[in-house]
């Protein structure tokens, strides 16, 4: 959540950050600004709303010259979403300005002690503290400014990732991070700073990502020196190659973010297991299980600790791992997990997944299993994030950047790389037989072919859409594998369209959500063939004679669910292990053209963000 984009070197900075504040659209925020230095003036425009509103601003307010800049995008945390709270902010003097992501906790004391020595403040944030603190610091010690930001940062309690510009030492930008990404890209005589590498990809493939309690003074033409804010020890920079390209963060073409995502999906399934399986050879390689084989076979039980959509995911490999592999597996909330003293122990194994590994409550309970002794492993899709720093091993899920702020190639190429492990597990144990290894392998290495084909169920999904988009509640239901999906397509419901949804397993809407059912509410009903089908075939009647209105995700083929429901959408057969891979895809395409249809933003959804990385 919040962007932050900072520019030093000779270009015009104002086209370089607002083309970069686009590309961090996708993070979530509700204001937007810049900060712009021209040899002489520090200028200052900002808004709430987005950042085309601030386009508009700013060609108001300010001229846009200058090879020195930072920008941002913000997500209320201290103040409501207004003009005033946006970022940057200015220290009292004018001289300093700032750009933060994160919370200051303990921002109420440090603002009564510098009210006393006579500052005041015009925003309600916790970042107008800060940056008036590194001007008294700097101020009474009579240092440099990367000194003052140094103790400053020593003196606070919280999370940040922030840019500081002092238009007094206009040659260089201070930028630390503690808990919130934050990138420098090199190029030829100038430098980028940004939450990500997007608003410099076509600039520069050179890239350093600061690890947490790390500072960087950026200065022209001369060499970035890192430092420990802690200790002010040298750190030597580490520079990494780009993987991304400009046209994975383009939308190639479709409307929103979220449909090419969702139509990516076959290639990123292929691309995730691509080098891993090789369903010929019966083998299964993947360098972070291979190297860590006996912390898994000799686990007691494996955790997974994730948020959101990571967690239904995590969901469905309790399912996979437990009967593959027959080890334990208890899943947790990230957010729960970390605060509820946990009993953990050195014969566990902890899977932490996170698209962004950047999430907050995820990468504390990382820490909280680490210090207990648990060998921790982590899943996600972003090369040189925290969770891939933090954790003793892992996997990435090569899914590409992933922009629409509702997740749906995480999801799928999360469950393939869990697939994989549990497999892989499986073999090494002996708890599936040699012709049921097999054949999942060869049925995995199917899969993007059959989401290619229950993507063809795009126009039913629509047609669907167009006869619910103004329900004001849903309910999904699904059993065994297909229990998580159903809490997953309610949730991309809720997140992309504003209307309420719920998931269940379809055996527990008697205890409960039957009594919501009548002949205005749309159910979900999940129901391929393998599996408990004929179970969830008794729930559907329940439905029915309860006027419900029913639309049912089924295997191709299937004529007991059709005679039943009020719309089907049809998906290939696969094995029932395997069906939330498929099941999964039309309840994503619904939830997009529902979303359309009411006219929300579909990619950028209100009030949430893409990454989560405060509490």
């Amino acid at each position: 959540m919040c962007g932050i984009v900072g520019y030093i070197g000779h270009r015009e900075a104002y086209p370089i950050i607002i083309k970069g504040l686009k590309r961090l659209e996708y993070r979530g925020y509700d204001s937007a600004g810049v900060a712009l230095y021209d040899g002489k003036d520090l200028k200052l425009s900002k808004t709430k709303g987005k950042v085309s509103d601030l386009e508009e601003r700013v060609v108001k307010e300010i001229t846009t010259n200058g090879t020195i800049g930072i920008g941002h995008t913000r997500w209320a945390t201290h103040g409501v979403p207004n003009d005033v709270n946006s970022h940057p902010h200015l220290s009292n003097s004018g001289n300093l300005a700032i750009i933060h992501n994160g919370i200051i906790e303990n921002y109420e004391p440090l603002k009564k002690e510098l009210i006393k020595r006579g500052y005041t403040f015009k925003s309600d944030t916790d970042t107008e503290v800060l940056v008036n603190l590194i001007e008294e610091v700097q101020k009474n010690e009579n240092i440099k400014l990367g000194k003052a930001v140094q103790i400053a940062l020593n003196q606070v309690v919280g999370a940040y990732a922030i840019c500081v510009f002092d238009k007094q030492k206009p040659d260089e930008i201070v930028v630390a991070r503690l808990g919130s990404p934050l990138a420098i890209g090199i190029g030829e005589g100038e430098f980028f700073i940004a939450s990500d590498a997007s608003p410099f990809i076509e600039y520069t493939s050179n890239a350093i990502y600061l690890e947490d309690e790390e500072m960087a003074i950026v200065r022209l033409n001369k060499d970035l020196k890192i430092r420990k804010i802690k200790d002010d020890s040298l750190v030597d920079p580490y520079i990494q190659e780009l993987q991304m390209n400009l046209e994975q963060i383009e939308k190639g073409g479709y409307d929103h973010f979220m449909m090419k995502e969702i139509y990516e999906q076959p290639n990123v399934i292929k691309d995730t297991y691509r080098g891993r399986l090789h369903a010929n050879e019966g083998l299964i390689k993947m360098a972070g299980i291979e190297d860590n084989i006996d912390k898994f076979l000799n686990a007691q039980r494996i955790l997974i600790v994730a948020c959101g959509t990571s967690w239904h995911a995590g969901l469905v490999a309790e399912y996979i791992f437990e009967e593959f592999a027959r080890i334990p597996v208890e899943v947790e909330y990230a957010s729960e997990f970390r605060y509820r003293n946990p009993i953990i122990g050195d014969k566990d194994v902890l899977i932490a997944i996170s698209q962004s590994g950047e999430t907050a409550d995820t990468l504390a309970a990382i820490k909280l299993a680490k210090e207990r002794g648990a060998f921790v492993f982590g899943v996600c899709n972003v090369v040189g994030s925290s969770i891939s720093r933090e954790t003793h091993a892992g996997a990435y899920t090569h899914a590409g950047p992933e922009i629409g702020v509702a997740s749906t190639k995480a999801f799928t190429t999360q469950i393939t790389v869990l697939t994989m492990i549990a497999l892989r597990l499986a073999k090494a144990k002996g708890t599936l037989s040699i012709s049921d290894y097999h054949r999942y392998l060869s049925e995995l290495e199917t899969i993007p072919e059959k989401v290619q084909e229950a993507l063809n169920t795009n126009e039913k999904s629509k047609e669907i859409a167009a006869v619910f988009k103004d329900a004001t509640n849903f309910l999904y239901l699904g059993r065994g594998y297909n229990f998580p999906v159903a809490l997953e397509g309610a949730l991309k419901l809720k997140e992309i369209s504003y209307i309420h949804a719920e998931g269940y397993p379809a055996a527990e809407m008697k205890h409960g959500p039957i009594a919501l059912i009548d002949e205005q509410m749309p159910v979900v009903v999940i129901a391929p063939k393998q599996g408990h089908y004929d179970k969830v075939v008794s729930n559907i009647q329940e439905i029915k004679s309860r006027s419900g209105k029913i639309i049912a995700v089924v295997t191709k083929g299937d004529e007991q669910v059709r005679a039943l429901a009020d719309h089907i959408i049809e998906i290939p057969e696969t094995s029932d292990a395997m069906s939330p891979l498929l099941t999964t895809i039309p309840l994503q395409l619904l939830s997009y053209h529902i979303a359309v249809m009411r006219g929300c933003n579909v990619d950028q959804p209100r009030n949430l963000a893409k990454s989560v990385t405060v509490e």
